[in-house]
């Protein structure tokens, strides 16, 4: 089978089997993965979704690192290829979807039973392969952590990345006020068609005065919900306009820098401030995560949620992948799709 194969550590845009890249050639020599326990399922990968963490992942620059080499990788969505004898709730052909540390960059891949989610019918494959990380991370933020509220403001920074797509989507699913936050006109257009109220080109405007403005015209106080998936100068910015008893949600720190929230500003304003990893759900809160993605899945099924894929790309094209996360081109996911004979832009 193919895949794609970090040998080590690097730039994740040089094409792969080059001198200047982490990835070893891609080929159809792979061993294809056996069955490792009687209620494993393997599944015949459809799409995988790019993620800025497998971007840092790939660098060395993430919180794990894995011995090298690895298959890199982490929400995919695909068919049942073949099951374990101690399998009683799937079979092949089943439509599944779930996430893993590694590995689903490759045809193949194997999980337990009781970590695939079935595919509702009439849900498209390669938006499931870009549901769970990226949705999952807000709603585990937004519902379950700041539990965001009908009426109330939420801000989203970097919001036509992939976590900031559903971040708006899911704020709107709740009822919420939302500003969102992002650099360019098409960006912009995007956000708003998905219904965010208030938009803000960050490489024009100031996010404080547009932000205030637009709550003015409102008669709303501030924001009581940010959820920041970037850091730097723009999480500085945003702690001006957030309200008594606001929820900061800590995402990640696409500008490579991050920020200092000062704990007696928190403390005189009954801030309340969350670290969200969403992967660590899995081994301390699981029943939530599950309970998560199966709300996901149902919204997706009935339309309540949209997912946008960016851009699509052949396994052999990765590091054309990575280069449009790393370039900020996307407006909505970046996604590797088994099979397909060209990368198109949606």
């Amino acid at each position: 089978m193919e895949a794609l194969v970090v040998r080590r550590l690097g730039d994740p845009t040089a094409p792969p089997g080059g001198e200047a890249s982490p990835f070893a050639a891609v080929s159809g020599d792979h061993p294809l993965p056996e069955l490792s326990s009687p209620t494993a399922v393997r599944v015949r990968v459809a799409a995988t979704s790019l993620n800025f963490a497998t971007f840092l992942q790939v660098q060395g620059k993430y919180q794990e690192r894995p011995p090298l080499p690895f298959v890199p990788g982490s929400d995919y969505a695909g068919v049942v290829d073949a099951v374990g004898p101690g399998v009683r709730g799937l079979r092949p052909g089943d439509r599944v979807c779930s996430f893993a540390g590694l590995g689903s960059f490759a045809d193949f891949i194997v999980a337990e039973e009781k970590q695939l989610f079935l595919v509702p019918d009439g849900c498209d494959l390669v938006a499931a392969g870009a549901l769970p990380v990226a949705f999952g991370t807000s709603h585990l933020a937004l519902v379950h952590r700041a539990q965001l509220k009908a009426g109330q403001v939420l801000l989203v920074l970097g919001a036509a990345g992939g976590v900031g797509v559903s971040a708006v989507q899911i704020g709107k699913v709740c009822h919420a006020v939302v500003i969102a936050v992002a650099r360019g006109v098409e960006k912009l257009q995007y956000l708003k068609s998905i219904g965010a109220d208030h938009v803000i080109d960050s490489s024009k405007d100031s996010v404080i005065e547009s932000a205030k403005s637009f709550l003015k015209a409102r008669g709303l106080k501030g924001v009581d919900v940010l959820y920041d998936p970037v850091g730097g100068k723009l999480t500085q910015d945003s702690l001006k306009l957030l309200s008594w008893g606001a929820h900061i949600l800590v995402i990640g720190f696409a500008s490579g820098d991050v920020p200092v929230i000062r704990a007696n500003i928190a403390l005189v304003k009954n801030w309340t401030i969350h670290g969200l990893y969403w992967g660590s759900y899995s081994t301390h809160r699981p029943q939530v995560l599950i309970d998560s993605l199966n709300e996901l899945l149902s919204w997706l099924s009935k339309g309540l949620i949209t997912v946008q894929i960016s851009h699509r790309y052949r396994l052999a094209e990765a590091h054309l992948a990575f280069a449009a996360l790393r370039d900020r081109k996307a407006v909505g996911k970046v996604m590797i799709v088994m099979g397909s004979s060209a990368k198109s832009r949606l």
